[in-house]
This record gives C-alpha cells, structure tokens and sequence, in this order.
C-alpha cells in the first residue's frame, strides 16, 4: 500500500538568521522531505531529489500515521539541530506531538541502555565472584588435611577402571562407592607395596577369579609368554572352575609340546598342588608362573593330581620355543587323490607370530593342491587377543568376530570386510576341548557363529 502526503513537510527556522536554512540545507539535504507508506509496518523517506534515505519500522495504526510514522528521521533531524535553532515548526503541525514522543522513545532507549549495562554489570561481577569462590574452593582442596598422595591416586584410578567397566553392577553385594572411602580412610598407603596391596585387597572382595591386579613384573612376565620363547617348564596354567566358578587351585590348561611338562606326561586338566613345597592352594596364577620359570638349567619340583592320583616330579627348566603353527597333509583313505587332500593346521598359542604363521602354513598347504582345512585348537590357553582377531580375519570373508561388552553395554565391536581373507571358501572344521580357552574360544565363536566352520570335540574352558 502507498499513501502520498500533501503538502510535503517543511522544515525552517522562524527565529535565527535567513541564512541558518540556506547552510543547514548545504549540510544535512533535509528541505523537503517526502515520506510514502509502502506497508502498515515500513515507510521509506526520501529527500527533495527523490534520493531515498532509510527505511523504517512503524509500529501504529494506519489510521493514525500521519502523527507517528516518521518519528526516527525527526529524531536524527531533532539531535542535528536542537542545540542551534532551539525551536523546530512544521506547516502541518505535527511536530510538537512527534516531538514529545520522540522525547519518550529516546527517554526508553536511554533506560534500556542504562539496564544492559547494569545486567551487564551485575554479570561481570557474578562471574567473578564465582571465580573467586571456585579458586578459593580448590585452594582449600589442596590443603595438606584434605590432600591425595600419589599412592591415594594410584588407588582411586584401579578402583575407577572396576567401577566404569565391571560388569556385577552390584560389586558382589557391596557398595562401591562406600568401599572406596572407607579404603581412602584406613587402608595404609604410605608406599607402592601398600598401595598395590590395598588394590588386591579390594579386587579379593569382588571373589572373581578373572578379575586380577598385575604389577608391572608380572605383566612383564605375562608379555614374556606372548614372546618367541621362554625359559620354563613349558605350561599353560589358570583356575580350575568348580559349580561356582571360584579358583580353588592352579589347573593345566595346556603343556607345549617337546617342553620338559609335556614330556614328564602332564596333561590339561591335571592340577598342581605344589610347586616347590608350597602350596598353590590359594596362589595366584602369575606367582605360579613366576615360580614355574627360572634358569636355564634349573630344576622345580611339582606336586600334581591326574584324575585320583597323585604325582611329584622334578622337572629342569629349559628354554621352551613357543613356534605357535604346526601343519600336516593328511590324505584320506578310500577317497579319490583329487578329493582326499585335507591340510591339518595345529594353532598352540596366540603369540605375536601367530597370525603371520597361519598365513603362511594355508599358503604352504594349498601348495600341495588341499581342498579342505583342519584347525586345531585343542589345548590352545590363549595369548594376545589382537592375535585371535587377525586369525580370524583371515578365513572369514565378512562378518562379526567379537562383541566388547562392558555394564553399560557394547563398547566395541571387532568385524571383518574379507579385505584380509585367505581361506573363506574352502571346508574348514575347528577341534576344540576343555583347554581351549580365550583367545581360542573366541576364534572358535566367531567361525562358528558366523558359519564358515564346523566344531567337533568337548566343551571349552569357558573363559573366552
């Protein structure tokens, strides 16, 4: 909508100098200004040659334009020359109204910045008050009365890994955070030794037996295992699992074959009852380990239950090679040559070597024209899982290998695209039987599961 206004609006000076219009017109072009309303909310102002000024909002009734409409162009105009001419007229008369009302909306526009300003104010100095309040806060925090030693740290980083991944979100029926401060209050933690003791002492409550603290030596220790060789007695050792699953003991999982156990006729099930005269009772299975290795040359005296009987042997430590791949070409009788090539692939550990070496064994049996595959992981204890996962990328072509599940859920998934597969075609079948245990349990699993292979034997272990 365009509405023109007649006569056009006029501004002059009736009290100052006949020149004052003349120099005010040089200075602001301001002689005749023409205003046409384009909508109920803008208006457009235009100077006397027809050059446009500004847009702006108007917020009144159309009917009552004429009165309020341009009141921001007046309001520039009045700040420019008030101090000058003192009083401002108009032909049509409007200006005294426009006017006062420009004096309220400047008078509101003031208050509104004076109030930005005091929030503004205000806020500055909440948000330094809170800064002070925080610093004097931490301050306090780290009063000697109030202050974690680096034991105290130590402490409170294994108990946070059980309370964020455990999966007994009821911690064996106790509270965790209860624990936790009781610990911090009265278990001594003065040195390391009192520290990694009060950390077993709150896993020992948890009554898991594969829930277990390792110092660096024992970690250490268990790496060695991963390794191309050690020097021992050549075992695989964990918990025997009773109806409750609690150790009562140290178990053979698996003797590696040629070492001394192996030789000295050990097998997976048996038990050690003592390893040096001391009992294993309620060892723990990295003391045992640590125990059962030592010097090349060096001799350990077992004490083993096989089924009813009792055994004491005396073994000498050597230094046992961990080759994880043993492999066979097996022909079967009664069958056509073509038909009858199955290549045997024995996996006894999932060291560092491991999957490199099954990669190798399927290109060396496919050599000899194979046409099936025999996978053998009984009596294979385990080792590095990022083994385990690589193996089985190699005779899955897609698919999921393993869940990582955690209290709130499945944190992780491992899978394959088959960009790493090298046998997902041929017939496989998988042995297992009660040593087969981590590691090989989830390789085992994810075949199965996914249908590339057929399992034949007894139950496994259950830790994997």
């Amino acid at each position: 909508m365009e509405v023109a206004l007649s006569p056009p609006l006029v501004v002059f000076n009736a009290r100052r100098s006949p020149n004052f219009f003349h120099n005010l017109q040089n200075s602001h072009p301001v002689r005749i200004v023409a205003t046409r309303l384009r909508s109920s909310l803008l208006c457009i102002s235009k100077d006397g040659n027809d050059r446009q000024r500004s847009w702006k909002p108007v917020f009144c009734a159309v009917g009552d334009y004429s009165h309020r409409f341009f009141y921001q162009c007046i309001s520039r105009l009045d700040k420019k020359i008030t101090s000058q001419c003192g009083l401002i007229s108009v032909r049509n008369g409007c200006l005294p109204k426009l006017r006062k009302r420009i004096i309220r909306l400047q008078k509101a526009m003031k208050c509104s910045e004076n109030l930005q300003n005091r929030i503004s104010f205000f806020f500055v100095r909440f948000v330094v008050g809170m800064v002070l309040v925080m610093t004097i806060t931490v301050a306090v925090s780290r009063t000697p009365s109030y202050a974690l030693t680096e034991e105290n740290l130590l402490f409170l980083e294994a108990w946070r890994t059980i309370d964020r991944a455990y999966v007994d979100k009821t911690f064996n029926g106790q509270s965790w955070f209860r624990y936790r401060e009781n610990a911090l209050r009265n278990e001594p933690m003065n040195s390391r030794e009192e520290t990694y003791k009060a950390i077993r002492k709150m896993l020992a409550t948890l009554d898991d037996p594969f829930t277990r603290f390792l110092e660096p030596e024992k970690f250490k220790s268990l790496r060695s295992g991963t390794q191309g060789s050690l020097t021992g007695v050549g075992l695989s050792i964990g918990y025997p699992l009773g109806g409750d699953r609690s150790p009562a003991g140290v178990v053979v999982i698996s003797a590696s074959p040629g070492g001394p156990a192996n030789k000295a006729g050990i097998l997976s099930g048996d038990v050690i009852l003592k390893i040096d005269d001391t009992s294993t009772e309620t060892m723990d299975i990295y003391d045992a380990a640590e125990r059962l290795q030592g010097p090349k040359g060096s001799e350990v005296d077992l004490t083993i239950q096989s089924g009813p009987k009792i055994k004491h042997l005396s073994l000498t430590r050597e230094k046992v090679s961990l080759n994880p791949v043993q492999t066979r070409l097996c022909e079967i009788p009664g069958l056509g040559r073509d038909d009858s090539r199955v290549g045997y692939i024995k996996l006894t550990t999932f060291n560092q070597n491991a999957s490199g070496a099954v990669r190798k064994a399927i290109e060396a049996l496919r050599g000899n024209n194979v046409n099936a595959f025999v996978l053998d992981l009984r009596d294979n204890s385990g080792g590095l899982f990022p083994e385990g996962i690589e193996i089985a990328k190699i005779w899955l072509d897609k698919g999921v290998i393993v869940y990582i599940c955690d209290s709130q859920g499945v944190r992780d998934i491992y899978d394959t695209d088959g960009s790493k597969a090298v046998a997902a075609t041929e017939p496989l079948a998988v042995l297992v039987n009660k040593g087969t245990a981590s590691a090989s349990e989830i390789l085992a699993g994810a075949l199965k599961d996914n249908k590339r292979a057929v399992l034949f034997g007894e139950p496994t272990y259950g830790k994997g």
